[in-house]
């Protein structure tokens, strides 16, 4: 288990606003090797502001989907189905439904601007190896604020270290955002408890709170 749902660098412990103490931030030690992003200047900039705003601009606090590969190790768990050439990954997030085509065809022309980007995987002996193209810039990596753009790119990497264990790796291109590729690794641990199932976890993002977080949502009042 780790805390990269709060932050995939390493981060201190804060306690969370007089108003909302149980908003406090744990510590944790990061997952990206190297253990920094390496943004581009105006990009830090940006993640430094989206942490300070993260209670109001998070996507995850106004119930969006919050993209790929943020909702990988989130802490609500999924579920993976398989065929021989399709693998769907069912989530207890919002019934978040991931869907990745292993039958050796390539991504649709962009430009294209999904919540989960488009997902195409291919074997490479034990390792599924997915490439995901076609994102929107609106979700964020972790609840600090760690971002990119519609031009990520992403290679994922799903290995099993033993039979209830997977390694999860994923390299991350962004020339918009980043000065170079980065990777980050961590995981994933099979649920085994014997009464275990996917239950619910609903959040609508446009229910009339969420609305108008985004200038685009905004509605007259």
């Amino acid at each position: 288990m780790n805390n990269a749902a709060w932050n995939i660098e390493d981060q201190n412990a804060a306690p969370g606003p007089h108003s909302a103490p149980w908003l406090g931030i744990p510590a944790s030690r990061g997952v990206v090797e190297g253990g920094e992003i390496p943004y581009q200047p105006a990009a830090r900039t940006k993640r430094d502001e989206n942490d300070k705003n993260r209670l109001r601009l998070d996507p995850e606090v106004n119930c969006f989907l919050p993209g790929v590969p943020r909702i990988t190790y989130m802490p609500f768990p999924f579920q993976i189905v398989q065929t021989p050439t399709y693998i769907g990954i069912l989530y207890e997030y919002v019934h978040a439904v991931r869907h990745i085509y292993v039958d050796g065809s390539t991504h649709p022309e962009g430009p294209i601007e999904w919540w989960m980007g488009d997902s195409r995987a291919r074997w490479d002996g034990d390792t599924l190896v997915v490439s995901v193209r076609h994102f929107n810039a609106d979700t964020w990596f972790d609840r600090a604020g760690n971002h990119h753009s519609e031009e990520m790119q992403l290679t994922e990497r799903y290995s099993f270290a033993d039979r209830d264990t997977i390694r999860y790796e994923v390299t991350v291109e962004d020339p918009k955002v980043f000065t170079r590729p980065w990777k980050m690794s961590m995981l994933l641990y099979r649920r085994k408890e014997p009464n275990f199932q996917l239950l619910e976890h609903e959040c609508y993002a446009f229910d009339g709170v969420a609305v108008g977080t985004r200038p685009q949502d905004r509605i007259a009042r």
